[in-house]
């Protein structure tokens, strides 16, 4: 079947246009003079029968047609195909409409940077990219997409403000990613002691590194029952992180919109603290606007991540110091167990000192994730 109707306004002329048997069947009746009640009582069929078959609402059966030929003298086979004709009409209408359908979904997903990505791999094609997406996804149809992962899995992907830039299928594209690489890795059971004891190892021995820690991270956490994953951003989906279950395992997914070694380790943390805190239905998206009880939660875990990094006692005693040239940022580094560019990174938040003396001192440095 070719497809004639290229866009939304034929599919509209095409369904003005298009007659129905009732339509003949009024003209017929007006022409003699006969009433829609005279027609239905001299065929014995209820008058409600023969208002719907006017309307399109009914179909003419073989029987239907029948009687028509008895009481109207038109025959049967002519009813048929005009009954049949216009159904196979309206299916073509129908069909061009939900492939216009399809393709409006589609066009609203980053095809192109999932595809370069790796994400998926499909043909050219409306169909083929349609598959592909169900198939990421892991849903029937376009239709169970909204359904399922709007309304259900990424609800709190979109408690954010109508001026956002951010994109709920972009979004929605890279929290599935961030699924089905977690779906690869085998973690223990959780167990909440084991992570809180993974975290201060995780602490004491990779954030000081410059690099060469993404696999031990993951291995480490992996241990105490938790994954964590490395996500490229998408576009349309400038996000920092997420924490969520998958079933009863926690998942933090990482993203690499700040590749910078201060900021990775500040939102792992931040992440972290939602799984030691907060409810396992939660869901949190790093860069969203969140409602009141959402933002609460995001400070609680803020406050921890800052805290668990550099305490407010040690702060206080770095601040009250004084001294923050290259040579005493370094010292403090060592004294709490951590890394340069915390601490300038810390000191450049409290308006101490500017970002640039992280720069020009190389402590802050490029993190390049395992995607």
């Amino acid at each position: 079947m070719k497809n004639t109707y290229r866009n939304r306004n034929d599919i509209t002329i095409a369904r003005e246009v298009i007659s129905c048997p009732g339509d003949t069947l009024a003209e017929h009746l007006e022409y003699t003079g006969m009433s829609q009640a005279e027609l239905a009582e001299r065929m014995g069929r209820p008058k409600k029968t023969i208002n719907e078959i006017i309307r399109g609402k009914a179909q003419i059966t073989p029987e239907t047609a029948l009687q028509f030929e008895r009481v109207v003298g038109i025959p049967a086979t002519f009813w048929l195909k005009k009954e049949q004709n216009y159904r196979l009409r309206l299916a073509e209408i129908d069909e061009a409409e939900k492939l216009l359908d399809d393709a409006d979904r589609i066009r609203r997903f980053p095809l192109k940077e999932m595809i370069k990505r790796g994400w998926i791999n499909c043909e050219k094609g409306l169909e083929h990219e349609k598959n592909a997406l169900l198939s990421f996804f892991r849903v029937a149809s376009l239709q169970a997409y909204e359904s399922v992962c709007h309304k259900q899995l990424y609800a709190a992907a979109y408690r954010m403000s109508e001026k956002s830039s951010k994109d709920p299928y972009a979004m929605a594209s890279w929290l599935r990613q961030g699924e089905r690489q977690a779906e690869s890795l085998q973690a223990e059971p959780f167990d909440k002691k084991a992570f809180e004891e993974a975290l201060l190892d995780i602490k004491m021995r990779l954030v000081p590194k410059d690099d060469g820690f993404m696999d031990e991270l993951q291995q480490r956490c992996l241990q105490a029952g938790v994954k964590v994953v490395f996500t490229p951003c998408l576009k349309k989906a400038p996000l920092n992180g997420s924490t969520r279950w998958m079933n009863d395992t926690p998942l933090i997914q990482l993203s690499d919109r700040f590749k910078r070694n201060d900021i990775f380790w500040f939102t792992f943390f931040h992440e972290a603290a939602h799984i030691l805190k907060h409810n396992k239905k939660d869901v949190f998206i790093e860069g969203l606007d969140y409602s009141c009880d959402g933002k609460k939660k995001e400070d609680e875990a803020d406050a921890w991540a800052a805290d668990y990094l550099i305490s407010r006692k040690d702060e206080q005693r770095m601040i009250e110091s004084g001294m923050f040239q290259k040579a005493d940022i370094e010292r403090f580094a060592m004294q709490f167990h951590t890394h340069p560019a915390i601490v300038a990174g810390r000191l450049a938040k409290r308006g101490l000192v500017g970002h640039e003396l992280g720069n020009s001192h190389g402590f802050y440095r490029k993190v390049e994730l395992n995607a």
